[in-house]
């Protein structure tokens, strides 16, 4: 299976698991998201892979006019729910049903390790903007914080025999640092890019927070998906031994981050 079709089958009718557990981790880069693309009151933006629409709400609240896309279906209807006064649109990058230089900002929020030919959608996304306008985007890093790197240590601790899941080609992939993100934003033709990380400590309530797994988002959940019901109990078991150190009562909270990249359409 390639990459591509992968992430279809990840994301397919899971806006209801994804609000219950992703959704406030991928949320809290917003405000810095939308200072480093500079949306304010009178913006025409672009959000990208809007999931559940976090970050087209957050615009729209600063006085952004508002067009959000994302992939799957189910999550574009949680989208127009949340934001009824953006349009929101299914579409999947490299390739925009958008005109050349509609907007003056453009925002991806986690979208770059989602897509398989990371610098097409970079130059898709530089098509759409006006030049001098502003492009941001998050992208989770390598090697993972703590909070993701509990996933893989539990695979391991379990014991479980995890098939590797689909990855870039190597001609497409890029280092999940400052450096290479920056370098890939920078070779899809985007000026003044810089890059920087940013640090939080997630806290969720650990039920939600498992119920993403359940329900088979991402790499980890598509492993927990596919387990019989023994090795399944026996991951679970491994992953709350590792994570108990951050967890209280009923609540996690761990060290996580991203890279916030950010450019110019220059020319």
């Amino acid at each position: 299976m390639d990459f591509d079709t992968s992430e279809r089958r990840q994301w397919a009718d899971r806006a209801d698991a994804y609000r219950r557990s992703f959704e406030p981790l991928c949320a809290h880069p917003a405000p810095a998201l939308l200072d480093a693309a500079d949306v304010r009151a009178g913006t025409v933006l672009l959000d990208v892979g809007t999931g559940t629409g976090t970050v087209a709400a957050a615009a729209y609240g600063r006085g952004a006019t508002v067009t959000a896309v994302d992939a799957e279906p189910s999550m574009a209807a949680a989208a127009r729910i949340r934001v009824p006064e953006a349009t929101v649109l299914v579409g999947v990058l490299p390739a925009l049903p958008l005109p050349t230089g509609a907007f003056d900002a453009v925002t991806a929020n986690f979208v770059l390790n989602h897509v398989g030919d990371p610098a097409a959608a970079l130059a898709e996304l530089r098509r759409l903007t006006r030049p001098g306008g502003r492009f941001a985007a998050t992208i989770w890093p390598y090697p993972a914080p703590t909070l993701q790197s509990l996933w893989a240590d539990a695979v391991r601790q379990a014991g479980i025999d995890a098939p590797p899941g689909p990855r870039l080609d190597p001609e497409r992939d890029f280092p999940r640092t400052e450096e290479g993100v920056a370098g890939l934003v920078a070779a899809a033709g985007w000026g003044g890019v810089t890059a920087r990380r940013l640090h939080w400590r997630h806290e969720a309530d650990v039920a939600d927070w498992w119920s993403g797994a359940e329900s088979g988002i991402g790499t980890f959940g598509q492993l927990v998906r596919g387990l019989d019901a023994a090795s399944a109990a026996r991951l679970r078991t491994a992953y709350e031994e590792l994570a108990a150190p951050y967890v209280t009562g009923r609540r996690i909270s761990a060290p996580t981050a991203a890279l916030l990249v950010t450019a110019v359409r220059e020319g």
